[in-house]
């Protein structure tokens, strides 16, 4: 009786850590116009699910993924109420070149800027693009890293489940 009440304990306690999940930290990031703002706090007035994608103008993979997601983007927000948030964490210097490439582009995402360190450390990640999805409470429920064709499929498998589709 002992061991089944200790392996029950066990199987608990290990469910849990297997289902908990990260919170978005408490970061700030800045939108194109220099206002700077609480990513946690903007996710939790936005009702909304909500996909991050850290890029920057220097990076290939990471504009092409944007570009692919981008022919899904507008269906994605009728059918799962999702947002894109694009944050480069390009360096001061670049920052300048963003505003050409969204336009260049037609990227319809929100983007934001973010300090380099400050994005690695808060959201623990090496390399870019770095994608996650974020539930209507503020939990990062998805991540991905890197970019081949088809990684789109997955990302939005992962929006539908978030979105109870």
């Amino acid at each position: 009786m002992k061991q089944a009440t200790i392996s029950m304990l066990l199987f608990l306690c290990f469910a849990m850590v297997a289902n908990a999940q990260k919170a978005v930290p408490n970061v700030n990031v800045k939108t194109l116009d220099g206002q700077t703002l609480n990513l946690k706090d903007y996710i939790s007035k936005s009702g909304k699910t909500i996909v991050i994608d850290f890029w920057a103008t220097w990076c290939s993979p990471c504009k092409k993924e944007l570009d692919t997601v981008a022919d899904y983007y507008e269906e994605w927000q009728k059918k799962y109420n999702v947002e894109l948030l694009a944050i480069t964490i390009d360096n001061q210097r670049a920052l300048a070149k963003v505003p050409g490439i969204v336009e260049t582009k037609g990227w319809e995402y929100t983007i934001f800027a973010g300090n380099e360190e400050d994005m690695r450390n808060a959201f623990n990640f090496q390399t870019i693009p770095q994608t996650l999805v974020i539930d209507k409470n503020g939990n990062i429920v998805f991540e991905h890293n890197g970019y081949v064709a088809g990684d789109e499929e997955e990302l939005e498998k992962a929006v539908a489940k978030v979105a109870g589709k």
